[in-house]
């Protein structure tokens, strides 16, 4: 059973294995020579020789349990300082999706279909993007409530509705100065989830599974105004990751770019992805889906 102490000189309060005990030697605080008490009931003999390596024993315990401690409150301060910003900067691009993903799930519980990426008049003019039309799903009603629907996206009101900073829209990786480009649009074409302009998609058109297929895809620099009508076509489209041309899937992230999938999840691409697996993403139901990736 340890031995409790008291050290009489500087009051450091310890305890050492009961076979040390009557034995004297430095105090582990001070330095001052003390006599650790004999257990209760054995008679005391005197000061032995012994105690001295002992106590010494016990001082370099503690040093070194105090630089463990140390040690151990460094490691941990390490994550909090030292992660990579470029990490943090994914982290929340990949938020930045995932409410993306809510708010068009939540647009489909709502109208059963996702909103058409591309919305435009009677005469085939481009209006406004589905980025719009979630605007009530995304804390956003106020801002959307104020749109003029009769008038195009750039008309005088409805641009400076436009010019408002929805950082959601924004990934923190994108260098543009231009707060109110957005760095997420879909892929528009036949056979896409954001299919032609007007045309409305459902989960239920979704034939090679919501897991199986993008919903909407990462583009930095893209110079598209959240509220613009304009989004990636399958005409213009590289399927090759961050290839340099402005004109496929790109990010500012190390060796890929985020994703969002038709049934929410985010996604990570790499770079190396395959050209022909990329495509087979993109389409809802061209009868080949992709297992993994």
């Amino acid at each position: 059973m340890p031995i409790a102490f008291t050290c009489p000189h500087c009051g450091l309060k310890t305890s050492v294995a009961e076979q040390y005990a009557g034995q004297t030697g430095p105090c582990a605080g001070c330095g001052k020579p003390i006599t650790i008490p004999p257990l209760s009931g054995a008679p005391y003999a005197g000061p032995q020789k012994s105690g001295a390596g002992v106590l010494v024993a016990v001082a370099i315990g503690a040093a070194a349990l105090l630089l463990l401690v140390a040690c151990a409150g460094i490691f941990l301060m390490i994550p909090r300082f030292g992660a990579p910003r470029g990490a943090a900067r994914r982290s929340q691009c990949t938020n930045n999706l995932k409410q993306i993903g809510l708010a068009l799930h939540n647009y489909h519980d709502v109208y059963k279909c996702f909103p058409p990426a591309v919305i435009t008049d009677k005469d085939g003019k481009p209006m406004r993007s589905w980025r719009v039309a979630i605007l009530p799903f995304m804390e956003q009603k106020p801002l959307y409530d104020r749109w003029n629907f009769k008038e195009p996206w750039d008309s005088p009101g409805n641009r400076l509705l436009a010019n408002t900073v929805i950082p959601t829209y924004r990934c923190p990786t994108d260098p543009s100065a231009n707060p109110t480009e957005t760095n997420y649009v879909m892929i528009v074409g036949k056979g896409t989830l954001g299919g032609t302009p007007n045309e409305i998609v459902g989960i239920k058109d979704i034939t090679d599974g919501t897991s199986n297929t993008i919903l909407v895809v990462e583009v930095t620099g893209s110079g598209i105004n959240w509220a613009e009508p304009r989004d990636l076509t399958l005409e213009e489209l590289t399927y090759q990751l961050n290839d340099g041309s402005g004109k496929g899937i790109s990010s500012k992230h190390t060796g890929g770019a985020n994703i969002l999938m038709a049934d929410g999840s985010v996604r990570f691409l790499a770079d190396s992805i395959d050209p022909e697996t990329l495509r087979r993403l993109i389409l809802r139901s061209d009868g080949s889906p992709v297992g993994s990736f």
